[in-house]
């Protein structure tokens, strides 16, 4: 997959494109890349995806700005685990937050981008004051000739597959749920680095997986996978948090005890797949307490994949 960071004078080629910011690549952005591929293959033309960085609301009240699902990596992965032909990266400033929408159509899409098909979402807005919409793409589609199609939300189970429901579900320790409206498990990527070697002196050590989330979108003690070190997913307990019990004031920290492992995971580029939340993240009074508690995690742990591993081949001789 192509990568693009600044848009040019004049498009080389033109595509098939889609806009939004895909934070997550959940079910609905799923369906919207599927639907590019598909026109894009019926016109000859290869697709294109247009994304913003920082996200909008990020970049006008950074305080107020919804918790990322992905980092820009694991975004940019995801979007070309769909079959995506090139991305391009718009970064979003003053100059972009302030370009009308006509001219966001004419000069970056068209001229830029060499936009012929478009594919939108049903809530899409962008230019100046978000004055732009799907009724101005259409009124401009003969002038400047290209063809703008918009797509009605998905659906799961009666409730819309969003960004915000994603959120909302991991936020609430609901990660099953926040699964079914990504198509996969919730995950974060990063490479796993040196930590202050507190777990192995405890007897549980562990794989600190560095993020580029300041403010993740869930926290606690989960069930995990990691993937990225053997040939299987390795099953694990992880715990994602500030760690209270041995820091004041820290930031988040990912922190995966692998079980049955025994090499070293150091300098490893690895996805932890968060399937069951055990609990909050608390403090405990000493060390031995905390010792005492991360050992009944692990049991707890076992006993969900065991649990998980009879379920389903009980479905499997169904």
């Amino acid at each position: 997959m192509r990568i693009q960071r600044s848009v040019p004078t004049a498009a080389r080629f033109p595509v098939a494109l889609t806009i939004g910011n895909f934070d997550g690549v959940h079910l609905g952005h799923q369906a919207m890349l599927a639907r590019l591929r598909a026109e894009g293959a019926a016109r000859g033309l290869p697709t294109c995806v247009m994304t913003f960085e920082p996200h909008p609301r990020e970049f006008f009240a950074p305080d107020q700005a919804p918790t990322r699902l992905t980092s820009l990596r694991e975004k940019l992965e995801l979007i070309a685990g769909q079959g995506i032909d090139q991305v391009q990266i718009c970064r979003f400033n003053y100059a972009l937050a302030q370009t009308s929408p006509e001219e966001f159509i004419e000069r970056i899409l068209v001229r830029g981008l060499g936009m012929r098909w478009l594919l939108i979402g049903d809530d899409f807005r962008f230019g100046a004051r978000r004055a732009g919409d799907f009724v101005l793409l259409k009124r401009n589609e003969a002038r400047l000739g290209y063809d703008v199609e918009a797509m009605a939300s998905v659906m799961v189970a009666g409730e819309r597959v969003s960004s915000t429901a994603v959120r909302n579900a991991l936020g609430e320790g609901r990660p099953a749920h926040a699964a079914r409206l990504l198509g996969r498990p919730y995950s974060i990527s990063g490479r796993v680095v040196h930590g202050d070697g507190l777990g192995r002196k405890l007897g549980f050590p562990t794989a600190n997986v560095q993020m580029k989330h300041n403010r993740p979108p869930l926290c606690g003690i989960y069930a995990v996978e990691l993937a990225g070190a053997g040939d299987a997913p390795l099953r694990g307990v992880a715990s994602l948090g500030v760690r209270p019990t041995v820091k004041t004031g820290g930031q988040p920290v990912l922190e995966v005890h692998v079980f049955d492992w025994s090499e070293p995971l150091y300098g490893r580029h690895v996805r932890v797949d968060f399937l069951h939340k055990l609990r909050d993240e608390e403090k405990y009074v000493d060390l031995d307490t905390l010792t005492r508690q991360i050992a009944c995690d692990v049991e707890q742990t076992r006993q969900f994949f065991i649990d998980r591993d009879v379920a389903a081949r009980t479905a499997a001789r169904r």
